[in-house]
């Protein structure tokens, strides 16, 4: 890459980075998408099998309009895939009677104009007899959101970004020094590339790239996931009849056996902190003994169901879980976009948009994902 100039060049091809230099290049510019494992990898924060997308946020319509937006841009390139990325399953949240959560979230997907349903314990019960409520008292399906195949999905995108013309460079990108204006970075081959702007979207490389400023107010943290295998011929635990489901009553979420992977189960705490290089992948025997536990009791026909796989992933969040999106404070052509794990990936195109339109056009930046905003205290506000 030496020599080579870029109009702009993306660090990181997870869903914010490949969806970033997607948008860059279509607002024509020439683009380098830059990341040391390569798109969809197994160490990167969207390198899971599949995401859930939904448009439920409490009352926190900011997200519920990004989420929309992205599920059209969704749709429209699963379209174009075969298999699809996308997967209409339907959606079901699941809590207590007085949920103020849940009960926003009905309020403002009403406002919003999404389709949605609500279910008391009774219908509950007669819709999905697979699931055995326990406290749970009610639910809202929204039969229009669904499910993303994550992994697959951002390679597709970093395929037909590169179809377009976006260059891909396998590499690593030391920490940037100096201030004004960068001109270029340094890659671990010993090359560099230069470029007239830098979007930094390497989600839980943040901390690493820029210590100083980020490794405070990013915070890795590590989560297991688990798949469960339904007896022959059941299909209770697919689609149609299963949708995915987030249960607030434990916290925890799940997806439907699709393509035969098995039915996934994650609880949605945050795990301890984590580092993607060099972290162990492999679940803890705690973990799946209070995976097992959950599962016998919500879904009691796979009491007796075999683990079929697990993960081990990390979630990369601010303290608060709103988005980091603004410009560098010492450098003016560098770009930040990251925060996104636990619920970002669904996102990735409307925050792909966002920052072509800042980095071509310039703009008011949301308030709420400045990075003055981000605090080196954990106090999670957005789910």
């Amino acid at each position: 890459m030496t020599g080579r100039n870029f109009d702009a060049a993306v660090v990181g091809a997870g869903c914010f980075g490949v969806w970033s230099a997607w948008s860059l290049r279509r607002a024509g510019l020439s683009v380098a998408l830059v990341d040391a494992y390569g798109p969809g990898n197994a160490r990167s924060s969207s390198g899971g099998e599949s995401r859930i997308i939904r448009m439920g946020y409490g009352a926190d319509e900011l997200y519920t309009r990004l989420s929309l937006r992205s599920l059209t841009i969704w749709k429209e390139l699963s379209a174009r895939t075969d298999p699809p990325l996308f997967h209409r399953t339907g959606v079901l949240w699941m809590g207590q009677a007085r949920d103020p959560y849940m009960t926003a979230s009905e309020a403002a997907l009403n406002r919003a104009g999404v389709p949605n349903e609500t279910l008391d314990r009774v219908e509950l019960a007669r819709r999905y007899p697979q699931i055995d409520p326990g406290p749970i008292e009610w639910g809202i399906l929204e039969p229009g959101s669904g499910i993303l195949l994550a992994r697959r999905a951002v390679q597709v995108v970093a395929q037909d970004g590169a179809s377009s013309g976006v260059a891909r460079v396998d590499a690593a990108v030391a920490p940037p020094v100096g201030r004004g204006r960068l001109a270029s970075a340094e890659l671990s081959s010993g090359e560099r590339i230069s470029a007239g702007s830098f979007v930094f979207a390497c989600g839980p490389w943040l901390g690493k790239v820029f210590p100083d400023l980020l490794r405070e107010r990013i915070f890795p943290s590590r989560q297991e996931v688990f798949y469960f295998g339904a007896s022959p011929g059941d299909a209770r635990f697919r689609p149609p009849e299963m949708p995915a489901w987030l249960d607030r009553t434990a916290e925890v979420y799940g997806i439907p056996d699709l393509e035969a992977r098995g039915f996934k189960v994650a609880v949605d705490r945050h795990g301890p902190r984590f580092d993607p290089d060099a972290g162990e992948r492999v679940a803890t025997a705690e973990g799946l003994e209070a995976a097992r536990a959950y599962v016998g009791g919500r879904f009691p026909g796979l009491a007796k169901a075999p683990v079929l796989s697990a993960e081990v992933c990390q979630y990369e969040n601010t303290s608060n879980g709103d988005f980091l999106v603004d410009r560098h404070p010492d450098f003016d052509n560098v770009w930040l976009a990251g925060g996104g794990s636990g619920h970002g990936f669904k996102h990735g195109p409307a925050i792909g948009e966002l920052m072509a339109r800042l980095v071509t056009s310039g703009g008011e930046i949301e308030p709420r994902f400045r990075l003055e905003t981000k605090s080196t205290r954990q106090k999670r506000t957005v789910h």
